[in-house]
């Protein structure tokens, strides 16, 4: 990894809170861009724009999905920019570089009558699993957390049930997440089984969800293969059920029920709206109802 490399990705990791994951992928784009180079005599710090442009043109062949190429894009357009404002360089090669299209597909979505199911399968797997399963699906689809939010919240968070969580989401933004009754009850249920999943030799652990792994806690990882074993259970296909799944039914059954797009951003933490209107596939039902019920000359039709 060139000092460049190195020095911006530090500078996202410091000054944009990028996440590790964020971090790791950035730092693959710009190694492939690299070896790209060499196989041209170039490098990132010598190359022109039309090396950058015909690498991007290599990568519309590899076939890349719209998402990947896209995050590439951004990687090396935002590693030079970088680079130009530390001086090392005067000229960006990559501003002809232009943006691929990606198509948005829509997020899959669990039925309320499904998630109820999950909730009820997920409590039928034995005692303190259950209750740590049941506590996990109830806060996710309670609050919409982010499968990273939910593993780190912290016992000190919960300990005196609280009406609302503050969760720090991405880029170290912090939001205020409701708890229903439901979940808080969960979560109740699950402090009284917690100390059975403490790593041994009785050291303090702060998470919320402890675990004897390496981690300390429960990771995403293993809570997808729960959800996964759970969906089966539940007679759900397990391909239609994730972690962030759950944040998706969470947002989905919010707009289904009447809540307003701009709340449910606020819930989610998005910063643009534009992404939380991926959410606004309601049925064709309830936005015939919505216009019944609704609509002033509807009304006055009754």
């Amino acid at each position: 990894m060139s000092g460049w490399t190195e020095a911006f990705l530090e500078m996202m990791a410091a000054e944009r809170g990028a996440s590790r994951h964020t971090l790791t992928a950035y730092g693959a784009d710009l190694a492939d861009l690299s070896g790209f180079l060499a196989g041209r005599g170039q490098a990132l710090e010598t190359v022109g724009p039309v090396e950058v442009e015909a690498y991007f043109s290599e990568l519309g062949a590899r076939g890349l999905a719209p998402t990947t190429a896209a995050r590439r894009r951004a990687a090396v357009r935002q590693f030079y920019r970088f680079v130009v404002g530390e001086g090392w360089r005067a000229d960006d090669p990559s501003r002809r570089v232009a943006a691929p299209r990606q198509g948005r597909p829509l997020p899959k979505v669990l039925s309320a009558e499904e998630v109820e199911r999950l909730i009820t399968a997920a409590g039928a797997i034995g005692e303190g699993h259950a209750a740590r399963l049941v506590a996990l699906v109830e806060l996710a689809y309670a609050a919409g957390l982010r499968v990273s939010e939910l593993t780190s919240l912290t016992l000190a968070a919960l300990a005196r049930d609280p009406a609302y969580l503050i969760v720090r989401g991405k880029g170290g933004k912090e939001r205020l997440a409701p708890l229903g009754e439901s979940a808080r009850a969960a979560v109740k249920i699950w402090l009284g089984h917690r100390a059975a999943f403490l790593p041994k030799g009785g050291r303090e652990n702060p998470w919320l969800f402890p675990s004897r792994g390496k981690a300390g806690r429960l990771t995403p990882r293993r809570f997808g293969q729960l959800l996964a074993e759970t969906a089966r259970a539940a007679g759900i296909d397990p391909a239609r059920v994730s972690p962030h799944v759950l944040r998706h039914a969470f947002a989905t059954h919010l707009l289904e029920g009447g809540a307003d797009l701009r709340v449910v951003q606020t819930l989610l933490g998005h910063s643009d709206i534009a992404t939380t209107q991926i959410y606004t596939h309601v049925t064709q039902g309830r936005l015939a109802e919505v216009v019944r019920t609704r609509h002033p000359l509807a009304r006055r039709a009754r």
